[in-house]
């Protein structure tokens, strides 16, 4: 059974090519393992607070991606926001705060991570990789890839919550995509008591972003085998068939490793940050230390 902590973060700031971005470090005085960096796209620290205070024992670092809306901005927010310039951002980010680290990644931030241990292989110990959504290594490559690329089509044809709510529908999908959800019109956004107003704004991290370039990548799976990393590809015991799960076990077949169940779905680690709907954090928290001390 895991214990808690309320420790308060300690936020910094650091200017990087493109960005300036945010970081919190709840710091563990007692600990003399390496830190422990939780990691999502577009998802930033707002979403780990409760699953940060299940590791009390651990120096414990988050951030906000650049772009998410939240904390850290890019500079210019049309630039290209890759898995590899995440990839970089964060690389800082563990230069600052120690030279190596545990991480926890997931869903776009699970392939950030996998960007950063091919470009940077000695940043990371053990990484436990969660649900990422890589619409590119699935069997319905092509299907999978032309949904997501149809979320992208909405939002900038009709803005955000139309975006949004084609988004809601392509990931609570379960099983493979077919010629068919490709062609389906997008829902509309009353479906999911969203507005049909548009703000004019094409820079959203997910659904510009990472719609166009964290779904659509192919790890280099060549790096990944050459790192010293030892990499677990995880997916929640609720989230069978979605495309995010059917990602990791894809990309955990290309490593030739086994996907390791957490207990939930997608959003398993949450307290019910960000008003979503609260995972199992005590029981997955409890999971990913069992995984990390292996």
């Amino acid at each position: 059974m895991t214990t808690t902590t309320t420790t308060a973060p300690i936020t910094r700031t650091l200017e990087v090519p493109g960005a300036t971005l945010t970081y919190d470090v709840r710091r563990s005085e007692t600990s003399s393992d390496l830190p422990l960096f939780l990691i999502g796209s577009p998802m930033g620290a707002g979403g780990f607070p409760t699953l940060a205070s299940h590791f009390p024992d651990r120096t414990v670092v988050t951030y906000d991606p650049r772009g998410n809306g939240e904390r850290s901005t890019a500079h210019d927010p049309s630039s290209p926001i890759t898995p590899d310039v995440q990839a970089d951002d964060v690389h800082r980010i563990i230069r600052e705060v120690g030279g190596q680290v545990d991480m926890f990644a997931s869903s776009g931030g699970a392939i950030v991570a996998l960007a950063l241990v091919a470009r940077y292989p000695g940043d990371v110990r053990h990484l436990v990789a969660h649900e990422p959504p890589l619409a590119g290594l699935v069997p319905d490559r092509e299907h999978a890839l032309g949904v997501v690329r149809a979320i992208n089509e909405t939002y900038h044809r009709s803005g955000g919550w139309a975006g949004m709510a084609q988004f809601i529908q392509v990931v609570s999908h379960a099983g493979p995509f077919t010629a068919e959800d490709v062609a389906a019109p997008p829902p509309d956004p009353a479906m999911f008591g969203m507005s049909a107003d548009d703000d004019g704004v094409r820079t959203d991290l997910m659904l510009e972003h990472n719609m166009r370039w964290l779904t659509t990548y192919e790890p280099d799976f060549d790096a990944l085998k050459r790192a010293p990393t030892r990499i677990v590809l995880a997916a929640g015991d609720e989230s069978e068939g979605i495309l995010a799960s059917r990602g990791a076990y894809a990309a955990a077949e290309r490593l030739g490793t086994e996907v390791v169940l957490f207990p939930g779905g997608h959003g398993g680690f949450s307290g019910g940050e960000y008003e979503q709907e609260p995972g199992k954090p005590v029981e997955f928290a409890a999971k990913l230390r069992e995984v990390l001390g292996g």
